[in-house]
């Protein structure tokens, strides 16, 4: 019975982490953590978009590799498992998303919505293998006139999208800093 916790408690983590890995994904627009997020096999139901979860990863790069910052927020995950290797997961999200209006201006939207997952283990490792996106909330904002230099003046440095976010060199520095 105590092993059977610990793995459970273990598999949890694992898909928290991959839920993470997908946020992190989204917003440095980082290939190898979004397509780490899914199994090549999964589907995934976002809003207008409907197929694969390729098709997906395909359609997000598109988009978050050429616009600007974008923050993901993942809460109250929730997991009930289904079998030693499946689990039926929501997570709450809220979205703040920046991107062109077609006439030259940015626009601001939050989303405020849930991921309802169904997640699989495979090889010991958890992955989402079919996602629907549930929208609760979507909210038009208005953005600020000034630059980000005037927004963000001292604050520094600013997030910036795979590889050339602060993120990235954690663990580089972390792997020379262990060497001798």
């Amino acid at each position: 019975m105590k092993h059977k916790k610990i793995t459970e408690l273990l598999d949890r983590e694992a898909i928290r982490d991959c839920l993470y890995r997908y946020c992190r994904g989204i917003d440095r627009a980082d290939e190898a953590a979004l397509r780490g997020s899914y199994w090549p096999d999964a589907h995934d139901s976002h809003g207008a978009y409907s197929g694969s979860a390729e098709g997906f990863v395909e359609f997000a790069l598109g988009v978050f590799k050429t616009g600007p910052r974008n923050i993901h927020q993942i809460t109250n995950i929730l997991i009930e498992f289904i079998s030693p290797a499946e689990a039926a997961v929501e997570s709450y999200f809220a979205a703040l998303q920046r991107a062109p209006d077609g006439v030259g201006t940015l626009r601001q939207v939050l989303i405020c919505g849930r991921y309802c997952d169904l997640f699989q283990k495979r090889g010991g490792d958890w992955r989402i293998a079919e996602r629907t996106v549930v929208y609760d909330l979507v909210e038009e904002q208005s953005l600020s006139a000034a630059s980000e230099k005037e927004r963000f003046g001292p604050r520094q440095p600013i997030g910036g999208l795979h590889p050339d976010d602060p993120v990235y060199t954690l663990g580089k520095r972390c792997i020379n800093e262990g060497e001798p």
